[in-house]
């Protein structure tokens, strides 16, 4: 017990050495780019895990930015559309609007093609194809987004991974030398910090954007819920 005692005041000690140590290497290398210390530190860190959480950064972010460009032109404005609608079913009928919304972008656009499509065979049966069709447009909008969760989570918990392999290799230094000097044990723990930090980075930054896409998501739903409900308004007022 003793032993343990022992072993963690030197792990402690090294902790806060290291972080000190840091402090006043920064200060004496101001002549270092952040750069050159974000290289330096990913290759003390391991090139192992810190490698596999860099692919997983790496693929979060084109899977986040591929989601953002997609929302962003699929972001319609329902109201100039509703009008336009109303005034091509007014003036030229079903064949008008549809033409409308051939010419429109975005998922409300598709909705309204599909209801109006039906619309022959009565309101009900264009609400059906509008639910239907919304159901398939919220799938396109939520595609690979439970990749960027799952990266989320699999970037800290690789991160605790390598902190765990750098504390095992600190204890088998101290076994090896039968020393638990800090010069001994410092190698070990370094690279146990460095990867935690890196995964913990990697976690916060993707998670800043997957919060931003659900975000964007549940507003574009909303308003093709409340324009589905708009235009079977429409339909019924133009069957009337």
């Amino acid at each position: 017990m003793k032993k343990v005692v022992n072993v963690l005041s030197v792990i402690g000690f090294v902790f806060f050495g290291a972080v000190q140590s840091t402090f006043a290497q920064e200060t004496a290398t101001e002549a270092k780019t952040f750069h050159q210390i974000l290289k330096q530190n990913f290759i003390d860190g391991g090139p192992g895990f810190m490698g596999i959480v860099l692919v997983a950064l790496i693929l979060g972010l084109a899977i986040a930015i591929e989601r953002i460009i997609y929302l962003n032109m699929a972001t319609t404005n329902t109201k100039k559309l509703l009008a336009n609608v109303d005034d091509a079913l007014s003036s030229g009928g079903v064949e008008a609007a549809k033409e409308v919304c051939r010419n429109t972008k975005g998922p409300v656009a598709s909705i309204f093609y599909q209801g109006l499509d039906r619309v022959d065979e009565g309101v009900e049966e264009a609400e059906k194809a509008v639910v239907a069709y919304g159901g398939v447009q919220m799938g396109q909008l939520e595609k690979n987004v439970s990749w960027i969760s799952l990266f989320i989570a699999l970037a800290p918990m690789l991160g605790f991974m390598g902190t765990v392999i750098g504390m095992i290799g600190a204890f088998n230094d101290i076994a090896v030398a039968n020393d638990i000097s800090p010069a001994v044990v410092a190698g070990g723990i370094k690279v146990a910090l460095l990867t935690t930090v890196f995964g913990l980075i990697v976690a916060i930054i993707l998670q800043i954007f997957y919060n931003y896409i659900v975000a964007k998501i549940d507003s574009i739903v909303n308003n093709m819920e409340d324009a589905s409900i708009s235009l079977v308004d429409l339909l019924v007022k133009y069957k009337k």
